[in-house]
């Protein structure tokens, strides 16, 4: 059973119900339902009945969408503070995604028939809800475009840096296969490899085997740019 004051910090992660006040912020808690999701579970999967909003607390998950010839195809990669599923709140519908949990992971739920009672009665959270679907719409773009703005090595260091505060440590395996950590970073598997070399050779860190790092430099990777 999740806690009261976690369950309230948990939804103060979402930017749905940021700036609701505190006694709004506690109904919206009350109706939250925690789940934990081990390394290799999947979250959901496609076919299954969406009904809920889906908060990550803590850890991180890829969604995925089968192809027509039958491949994996990366869809959205979800840390700390991300939420998936708000479509789901105003239709009932079957996933079309797969979700896999890369590492351990603690989510929170929000049913979408409880979220339809709280926004009939809540004002702030409906339009707080608009807001952060636009948001959601700006930061595809915005993401679009940093494909295009920022260096390949740049956008892997990153990926490390935030990977590295997810599993609360320097020494890890990468959670995406390569060919997914290219997708997601908008490369090839070929790059992602040589990027990890020349940062192992920079003494940026130690890349022991194909997956594994460890970060000896963070302050040096959070300047990356090229």
């Amino acid at each position: 059973m999740l806690k009261h004051h976690d369950a309230i910090a948990c939804v103060k992660l979402v930017p749905i119900f940021q700036q609701l006040n505190h006694d709004t912020l506690a109904e919206v808690a009350k109706l939250v339902q925690e789940r934990h999701v081990k390394k290799g579970e999947f979250v959901f999967m496609a076919g299954d009945h969406a009904d809920s909003l889906m908060i990550m607390a803590h850890g991180q998950v890829k969604v995925t969408q089968s192809t027509a010839s039958g491949r994996e195809q990366l869809i959205r990669l979800l840390q700390t503070g991300d939420f998936d599923g708000e479509s789901v709140l105003f239709e009932d519908a079957q996933r079309q995604t797969s979700a896999e949990a890369l590492t351990d992971t603690q989510i929170c739920l929000i049913t979408r028939q409880d979220f339809q009672k709280l926004i009939q009665r809540s004002a702030a959270v409906a339009i707080n809800m608009l807001n952060a679907l636009g948001k959601r719409v700006s930061e595809l773009e915005a993401q679009a475009a940093a494909t295009l703005t920022t260096s390949v090595g740049e956008r892997l260091a990153n990926y490390l840096v935030e990977t590295s505060s997810e599993l609360d440590t320097a020494d890890f395996d990468l959670p995406l296969q390569k060919k997914d950590l290219a997708l997601y970073l908008g490369t090839s598997p070929e790059t992602i490899s040589r990027k990890l070399k020349q940062f192992s050779t920079s003494g940026l860190i130690i890349q022991r085997g194909r997956n594994h790092i460890k970060l000896v430099n963070i302050d040096g990777l959070m300047m990356v740019n090229s």
